[in-house]
């Protein structure tokens, strides 16, 4: 499949020109390179970059694998398997109390928000979800933050952020921008993916409290590895398994409700759970940003 001057692809972000998709190809054909320097020859050649002037390696990486299923180029062979779709584990035995931890938010000792930045604090988090969340531990994609909670020595939970959703109808509708708009300013939604609280915490308020605290870290967070402010926090949650109070505890917005078809159903029916759609404002002006 070859583009005429005319077209173009857009993937992950980002337009490929057909000049660009041939200089690609130069590449593979003329030089032995893995598919990880591969993405860091194409950062460096079209200078992909995130707002820290950090190469978007990974980014460059699912782009080029659509590009090979689009039929527009072959990649070399992975070397290393892939674990996408696949459960990460964690073997970390995870402590806990004799009985429940049903404390108030302020009687619990040393209570604070960690960011995971080190290879012990992200082993605590994969043995977290591993063990006790519904959906396990699953590798995210593209940008993203995860915390850990702690109360003293106590680990009580964690909270994984990452890519907003490519398309949510009453989410789009309630910003009010353009499908162009949404491309070009997607990346200033960030998406709360994971959010747990071990099974024996009961503390009442605790979880609108956490969120009312990752408002106020996260975007400082995300500035600091990513190079920009997020303006816009979203999540889902499942309706059958969950009310969202604490969401709404911590005054995050209900928009209503996905309709279950996900990004690859093509026949308009529900595959996936209904969930609700909770955002929260960062910023007073986030529409003029996301809508610029």
């Amino acid at each position: 499949m070859r583009l005429s001057p005319a077209q173009s692809l857009r993937f992950c972000g980002r337009t490929f020109r057909p000049e660009e998709l041939e200089w690609i190809r130069g590449l593979l054909a003329g030089q032995s390179l893995n598919r990880r320097q591969l993405a860091r020859r194409l950062c460096q050649q079209l200078n992909w970059v995130n707002g820290a002037g950090q190469l978007k390696e990974m980014s460059a990486r699912v782009a080029l694998l659509r590009l090979e299923r689009a039929g527009l180029l072959r990649l070399p062979a992975p070397t290393h398997r892939s674990s996408n779709g696949r459960a990460v584990g964690g073997q970390l035995p995870i402590e806990r109390p004799a009985g429940l931890l049903r404390q108030p938010v302020d009687q619990l000792d040393a209570l604070r928000i960690e960011l995971v930045q080190t290879p012990p604090g992200a082993g605590w988090y994969r043995a977290l979800m591993a063990q006790y969340h519904y959906l396990g531990c699953k590798p995210m994609a593209g940008a993203q933050l995860r915390y850990l909670i702690w109360s003293g020595h106590w680990l009580l939970g964690g909270l994984g952020w990452g890519a907003a959703a490519w398309s949510v109808a009453a989410r789009d509708r309630w910003i009010g921008w353009s499908p162009s708009q949404r491309e070009q300013r997607l990346e200033g939604i960030v998406n709360n993916s994971r959010f747990l609280l071990l099974p024996w915490v009961q503390c009442r308020n605790l979880a609108s409290w956490i969120l009312g605290q990752l408002a106020r870290q996260l975007p400082q967070d995300w500035q600091a590895r990513y190079g920009y402010r997020p303006v816009l926090l979203e999540s889902f949650v499942e309706q059958d398994r969950f009310s969202g109070a604490a969401y709404q505890a911590a005054n995050w917005l209900c928009l209503g409700q996905t309709k279950g078809r996900g990004k690859l159903e093509k026949n308009h029916c529900p595959v996936l759970p209904i969930k609700r759609i909770f955002v929260y404002p960062l910023h007073p002006k986030f529409r003029d940003w996301l809508c610029r």
